[in-house]
């Protein structure tokens, strides 16, 4: 963004950078607090539909537009309330933990082909790594409340994450297998092209190894059938039990937070990303390249119709939690935990390794035709940037990748 204000404005560099900065900062803010109140509606709706509650679907007209609106202000007004005996500090720091740690991982998911705050060549385990210390969070608030029934469900909650973190990271890491890499834009960039070019579509074992990762994703954030830690037939509301007013919306910031995460996760290691089903904009020739100064409007462009393609993707999975939620009834721990053991980490190792054996024998998949060539390309020209950076590798190999990418993208 920086660049683009000094090549294509003339601005001055320190204020360009510090306009980017700004810009994406405010971005960074905006997508949890928008993104959070747009699917609090969502499941409002959702669940009014499905359970035939009438307030949400007549509250402020046609769509029910003002329901929002009213949670908000009844949360917000609530009395904040405190057990006697609850350790104050922890008690008061809890929900910010969760909410800190779910949001955090927003700086290096990438909306578009660049458009990532901080970009990692490990941005994978940095996702999964982040989002899993959200539990502290919950196990704060359960020892804090000095409440045995927060205490439960704050140790459901601890059980239940840790246990489905290893079913988890074997889907995740199967995509990284096929892909070569842990950078999370490099993993989309090898699905450019048409929709046959995703990874759930690479070979039977990754389409099956999709819904197990979404029924782990699905754990990993608390959502039903698998909320034991709330369970508020067994442990009241579970380890928000004590929480009132804005501390406890926090929690549910978090939780709706990390539903965005796991759900763009999602649709970057199995849908491609930012990537559409048909290329509308390599078909068009609107690709953005850093080296084709002249095409940077229409490259822009072509990058924010890709980020709204990844958030539209991001909203779906997010609304098929949701209805999950209102449709599916709640299982037991027992249950919970034999479908982690029992079915979710046997299928996951055994698609992990078919994936492995299939890679060796069909390293290109079935349909993949065209673009990991151009990926592996800009793959090897970001790590040797990263190098160059550091000052173990010199110029004249940084500009051959570079003139090898301007080549092949006029090709």
């Amino acid at each position: 963004m920086a660049d683009f204000f000094i090549h294509h404005w003339g601005w001055w560099s320190w204020l360009s950078y510090l306009l980017a900065g700004f810009i994406q900062c405010n971005l960074l803010l905006l997508v949890p607090f928008i993104g959070a109140m747009f699917f609090v509606w969502v499941e409002r709706k959702v669940s009014a539909r499905i359970q035939d509650r009438l307030g949400p679907t007549r509250t402020g007209g046609k769509f029910g537009w003002l329901q929002l609106l009213a949670d908000g202000l009844k949360l917000i007004t609530k009395e904040d309330l405190m057990p006697g005996e609850a350790d104050r500090l922890l008690f008061k720091l809890a929900p910010y933990v969760s909410f800190v740690f779910s949001y955090a991982t927003l700086m290096a998911l990438p909306f578009a082909d660049g458009w990532v705050a901080l970009r990692m060549n490990v941005g994978v385990f940095f996702v999964i790594a982040v989002l899993g210390l959200e539990v502290f969070g919950v196990i704060l608030a359960g020892y804090a409340s000095a409440s045995k029934w927060s205490l439960f469900g704050a140790m459901r909650e601890a059980a239940q994450v840790v246990s489905y973190e290893v079913p988890l990271g074997l889907c995740i890491v199967t995509p990284c297998l096929i892909a070569g890499s842990l950078d999370l834009i490099t993993i989309a960039q090898k699905q450019q092209g048409w929709f046959t070019n995703w990874y759930i579509f690479h070979d039977p074992f990754t389409f099956i190894i999709f819904w197990v990762y979404f029924t782990c994703a699905t754990a990993s954030v608390n959502r039903a059938p698998f909320d034991l830690a709330e369970a508020e037939s067994e442990l009241v509301a579970g380890f928000h039990t004590e929480y009132s007013g804005f501390r406890w919306l926090a929690f549910y910031m978090a939780e709706y937070g990390s539903m965005f995460t796991v759900a763009g996760l999602g649709a970057i290691l199995f849908f491609g990303g930012w990537n559409g089903p048909i290329p509308v904009t390599h078909l068009l020739g609107w690709a953005y390249t850093a080296d084709e100064s002249h095409w940077r409007t229409l490259g822009y462009i072509a990058n924010l119709l890709g980020c709204m393609n990844f958030i539209g993707k991001c909203i779906f999975w997010v609304t098929v939690m949701i209805w999950v939620r209102w449709t599916l009834p709640r299982l037991r721990i027992d249950q919970v935990m034999k479908t982690c053991l029992k079915y979710c980490t046997p299928i996951a190792a055994a698609m992990f390794v078919g994936v492995a054996v299939w890679r060796y024998e069909f390293p290109g998949g079935l349909w993949v035709k065209q673009s990991a060539a151009s990926a592996e390309v800009r793959e090897g020209a970001f790590m040797d940037a990263t190098k160059k950076e550091a000052g173990t590798i010199n110029q004249p190999s940084a500009q051959k990748l570079i003139e090898k990418i301007a080549s092949e993208e006029v090709q």
